[in-house]
């Protein structure tokens, strides 16, 4: 799950000022603006803490979802959030609200890591989708990048996985190199999330994941965040990594993440 925190660090001082290279510093300053977690990471871990709410009864799953996601949304307010969604986090009714955005798949990595199969790590990410994401478009986005965690995690080859999302998610009919010239900011799921998974099949490691994400441009956090919570489900996290990710966290939500981890993260088959 902190390869969600890590890739959208990284993407975090591009989003807004696109590269369209692998080359480039990693939590370097730029610009004058130190890379940062956004709501990418805040939801991410409202969706942690919510797994871990839940974990007796998955019964209270959306309920918990919801007032997590607004009690992180109110304690951290300046994130970044979309219109709808922050309007959602002040809601004393909230509802879902049809959104396709691609926010639902940028928070929904730990669920590939709380469910024991992956019927149940499905059924986990639409209950803390549905809450605000109750789209089809929305709900498959989440599931694609749930089914390739908790694949990756319990050591179906990289291949296997692909296959899977290309039969039951999305095409990836493409290559990083084909569309990079001309790949701009788009915040929907169905022109996000491929393109986040196909930065994770084209990489050799996590850093390179990292790499890819960013350097095609657009959404670059929220692509950063989702391709690395699926790398790290394949490769785990370098130690150098994980001290940037941890070192840019509130004391509050590094207790979320060891939390979380204790209880659902086990260390990822070592691929070669």
């Amino acid at each position: 799950m902190i390869g969600a925190i890590v890739g959208d660090i990284a993407g975090s001082l591009y989003e807004f000022h696109n590269v369209k290279t692998k080359d480039f510093p990693l939590f370097a300053p730029r610009h004058g603006h130190e890379p940062r977690p956004t709501d990418d990471s805040v939801m991410t871990l409202a969706v942690a803490r919510a797994l871990l709410d839940a974990a007796d009864d998955p019964a209270a799953l959306p309920g918990a979802a919801v007032r997590r996601m607004q009690e992180f949304g109110r304690r951290y307010p300046h994130a970044g959030y979309g219109g709808a969604f922050r309007h959602w986090l002040v809601d004393e009714n909230p509802r879902p609200y049809n959104s396709w955005g691609n926010g639902a798949a940028m928070r929904v990595s730990a669920c590939g890591w709380a469910g024991c199969t992956l019927e149940e790590a499905l059924a986990f990410s639409d209950a803390v989708t549905g809450v605000t994401h109750n789209h089809p478009e929305g709900l498959k986005g989440a599931r694609a990048v749930t089914a390739a965690i908790f694949l990756l995690r319990t050591g179906t080859p990289v291949e296997q996985v692909r296959e899977h999302i290309v039969g039951t998610y999305y095409p990836l009919d493409f290559t990083l190199d084909e569309i990079r010239p001309d790949y701009a900011f788009d915040v929907s799921c169905q022109g996000s999330v491929p393109q986040a998974l196909e930065a994770f099949f084209e990489a050799k490691d996590f850093e390179d994941a990292i790499r890819n994400a960013i350097s095609i441009g657009g959404d670059s956090d929220t692509i950063g965040a989702i391709t690395g919570a699926v790398a790290e489900a394949c490769w785990g996290i370098p130690d150098a990594f994980r001290a940037e990710a941890r070192a840019r966290l509130y004391p509050f939500q590094r207790e979320v993440l060891a939390d979380f981890e204790a209880r659902f993260v086990a260390p990822s088959p070592v691929r070669r």
